[in-house]
């Protein structure tokens, strides 16, 4: 739904000085109409507690200041609100939209929040070429062509990607690959593809193969199969045996195809199966992608929650959330009815530009695929329960083995890389109650001039510095949770010697640190671990927190090479051109696939410039002097 529905009005009253509670929402009760909207609810530190939608704010709002029959985290939500503000709309409908929008940007404490949401993969069948490419795409669908998804991840696109190359023998190289190729890649040998990059198979043919592959991916399978036997057919009768036994290989590869996608509805053509399991208070959602008749993956998430919803409510908050941003199909069909089915389907049909259905079914095929996905979820909570109690079991022992004050809720590791102080990175990966956080995992650029190549202690200052000044400007009173409560170090002494230098120049005193250093023989088991002021010590070798400490650290280390490795790549790939104003990626891709190098860009003459396309009288002017008036 593209609506705009920022610039409505917002009303923000003054904080009561030392009014909260039921009292203080009593105060807004009075200056309220009937209008729908969207309501804040802010503590005394102005930190947004929860975001609601109206059809009334006068009706919704005052039932927050009755004293009584709120679930036990409604009154404590209560008793927190010190000030509210409001923004009012023109619709229900626009008020859902925004109000889940909102929840997405702030986070408020008590709504259910998805805290998974990443964008799905796409195929895309590229039109802007006479052999199409086949290939993986996310994002805005900017690129001219045929787009198929979504799929639920990225091991879903590519492992269709491999059944199409088995079947169809599209290309998946990119459009330079393919101008610069002389013979068949190693893909053509091994049945892959039909090598159009040396000419052997016409456009026509190709073209052929292409509708093909778009016809499965409609879910016209049928149609395709009978095609490839019908062409077998002739194939065997005019003795063509060669080309015969190419078609029968690529017919059993879509049948292998057909049968190892397991779920494949007859009555459900575009729909996603949305299945809610709810236990001691924590949820898993699982959500699987029906298109074109085809299960194009499941995933599963686990909303947060304050433990009282209902079903119905963290239904509704996931599908507004997960919906925000993504195109909805024609079908939702989910494992519980929700709350306000018929201002969700209002909102999703104005988001697709058609009618979308929302189903609760209670019998037939629509039925049995809800019973899968709510097994699934089921299944999927009950793994995710009995991690989180290890890791809880971790942490304690964990704090216990360090004398730290609780159980760690946030524990940051740090690692360098570098190639003989080359392309230096450092890493940090952060570990909580519920494993690895990997949002939160940053990557710093190592910037100092002045330290000698190598210099691990230098590096490990800076990335410290900048992450603890950063920490102290945007949040000085620690309020949010983005403070870490233990530090890991991969060093010994003299990284612990750096870092509490670095602390007590930031004035950071209560944020223990650890540094990890393996043993005299640097076997992994014979770890040492350092404390300021205090002697190395050991832990058991077959100590559940060692291994948990082990793991920790080699994820940090893991990142931090893989970090390396991508900076250190593209400074590989990185050529004079990248510095010319004005010379981007596709500027850049036409004049090597040109003249063949950047150092025969940097010799050709004006008149050569010209002749490349899309570079411009003026550009190429620009290209010119670039090369040869520089001091």
């Amino acid at each position: 739904m593209e609506k705009n529905i920022e610039n409505q009005p917002e009303v923000a009253e003054d904080r009561p000085s030392d009014v909260t509670g039921h009292a203080c929402i009593q105060n807004y009760v009075k200056t309220l109409d009937n209008s729908p909207g969207v309501y804040r609810m802010l503590d005394l530190q102005a930190r947004v507690l929860y975001v609601g939608k109206a059809k009334s704010l006068h009706a919704r709002v005052s039932n927050y200041a009755r004293p009584a029959g709120h679930s036990a985290r409604i009154a404590r939500m209560i008793r927190e609100t010190a000030s509210m503000m409001f923004l009012t709309t023109r619709t229900e409908t626009e008020a859902l939209l925004l109000e889940q929008n909102l929840i997405k940007q702030l986070k408020p404490r008590y709504n259910v929040l998805l805290r998974d949401d990443k964008s799905f993969p796409n195929i895309l069948v590229a039109k802007d070429h006479g052999f199409p490419q086949i290939r993986k795409h996310r994002g805005r669908k900017a690129d001219k062509g045929s787009y198929y998804g979504p799929f639920a991840s990225a091991g879903a696109v590519n492992r269709t990607l491999n059944q199409l190359q088995k079947v169809f023998l599209l290309r998946n190289c990119t459009d330079a690959t393919f101008d610069a190729r002389t013979r068949p890649c190693l893909l053509y040998q091994i049945k892959r593809c039909s090598a159009p990059c040396v000419g052997h198979i016409s456009e026509a043919e190709y073209g052929t193969l292409v509708s093909d592959a778009e016809r499965f991916l409609q879910g016209k399978t049928t149609n395709v199969q009978a095609k490839l036997a019908e062409e077998m057919q002739t194939a065997s009768a005019e003795m063509e045996f060669e080309r015969a036994a190419a078609l029968r290989d690529r017919i059993r590869a879509l049948t292998q195809v057909q049968s190892a996608q397991g779920i494949n509805p007859k009555g459900v053509t575009e729909a996603d199966i949305i299945a809610l399991h709810m236990d001691s208070g924590q949820a898993c959602v699982q959500v699987f992608f029906i298109r074109a008749n085809q299960n194009w993956g499941n995933r599963d998430y686990y909303p947060r929650t304050g433990g009282t919803e209902n079903a119905a409510e963290v239904l509704q908050a996931f599908m507004g959330q997960f919906y925000d941003g993504k195109e909805p199909p024609r079908q939702v069909i989910l494992s519980d009815d929700i709350e306000d089915r018929d201002l969700m389907v209002e909102a999703l049909t104005e988001k697709l530009g058609r009618k979308v259905e929302i189903l609760v079914p209670q019998r037939g095929e629509k039925q049995e695929l809800v019973a899968g996905a709510l097994r699934n979820a089921k299944e999927s909570l009950a793994r995710k329960m009995a991690e989180s109690a290890t890791q809880t079991k971790l942490l304690k022992g964990l704090a216990e083995a360090f004398d730290l004050a609780a159980p760690p809720q946030r524990i940051e590791v740090y690692d360098n890389s570098h190639i003989q102080g080359t392309n230096a990175v450092g890493g940090m990966i952060v570990a909580g109650p519920d494993g690895f956080m990997k949002s939160q995992y940053r990557k710093f650029n190592i910037k100092g001039t002045e330290l000698t190549p190598g210099d691990d202690f230098g590096m490990m200052k800076e990335v410290l510095t900048r992450r603890f000044q950063r920490l102290l400007k945007e949040d000085p009173d620690r309020k949010s949770d983005t403070w870490p409560d233990l530090l890991l170090i991969d060093g010994g002494a003299g990284q612990i010697s750096a870092v509490a230098e670095i602390m007590g120049d930031l004035g950071v005193e209560d944020v223990p640190y650890i540094g990890v250093a393996k043993g005299v023989d640097r076997d992994a088991g014979k770890e040492e671990f350092y404390r300021k002021g205090q002697r190395p010590f050991a832990l058991r070798h077959n100590d559940p927190i060692l291994y948990f400490v082990q793991r920790l650290r080699d994820e940090a280390h893991r990142f931090a090479i893989g970090t390396h490795r991508a900076k250190r790549a593209k400074a590989v790939s990185k050529t004079p051109l990248d510095d010319i104003p004005g010379v981007g990626a596709t500027r850049k891709r036409a004049l090597l696939s040109h003249f063949g190098s950047a150092k025969a860009v940097g010799r050709a003459n004006l008149a050569d410039l010209k002749a490349v396309d899309g570079i411009s009288e003026a550009m190429a002017q620009t290209i010119y002097d670039f090369f040869h008036d520089r001091p």
